[in-house]
C-alpha cells in the first residue's frame, strides 16, 4: 500500500479517523493525504459565503493532519477542494492513484440517511477504489489505548 485518502468532514473532529489512518499508515508504510470537501454545490443557495465552508474543511483536513504528524506520519498532504463532497473525494482519490480511501461514519439517522444521504455509503457504492468506513469510538472519545 503506497498511498491512503482520507476523507475528512468539514466542520467536523474526527481524531478517530486520523488515528484509524495513523495505524494503517504505520503498519504499511503508506503516505496519507487528506482531502475535505466544503460540501457547497452553489453558493447563492447558501446563507454563508464560500469562504466559511472552506475554512471549516481547511481546519477539519489540518486538524487530522495534525494528529497524524504527532504519530509519527511523515507523508502526510491536505487538500481542501470545493463542490460535492463525493464526487470531489472519489475525483482527489483517482488524482493521488488511492490504495484505500477512509471515510467516517455517518452520526445521522435512519430516516436523516434517507433524506440528506449518506457520503460513506455514497463512497462504497461508487468508487472504484477500496473504502474502509471507521466508526467512532462508542463514547466519541479517543481510543481507549491513548488514541491508536
Amino acid at each position: 500500500m503506497q498511498r491512503i485518502v482520507v476523507a475528512a468532514k468539514a466542520g467536523a473532529d474526527e481524531p478517530w479517523l486520523a488515528d484509524a489512518a495513523a495505524s494503517l499508515a504505520e503498519q504499511t508504510g503508506a503516505g496519507v493525504s487528506v482531502v475535505s470537501v466544503d460540501g457547497l454545490d452553489i453558493e447563492m443557495g447558501s446563507t454563508l459565503p464560500r469562504s466559511e465552508y472552506t475554512e471549516m474543511a481547511h481546519r477539519s483536513a489540518e486538524a487530522i493532519a495534525e494528529r497524524l504528524r504527532a504519530a509519527g506520519i511523515e507523508d502526510v498532504e491536505t487538500e481542501v477542494r470545493p463542490g460535492r463532497v463525493t464526487r470531489g473525494v472519489l475525483i482527489f482519490a483517482e488524482e493521488r492513484e488511492a490504495d484505500l480511501i477512509l471515510v467516517g461514519a455517518s452520526k445521522r439517522g435512519a430516516v436523516a440517511k434517507r433524506v440528506l444521504g449518506d457520503v460513506s455509503l455514497e463512497l462504497v457504492s461508487r468508487s472504484r477504489r477500496p473504502v474502509m468506513v471507521i466508526a467512532p469510538p462508542r463514547d466519541g472519545g479517543p481510543n481507549e489505548n491513548g488514541g491508536r
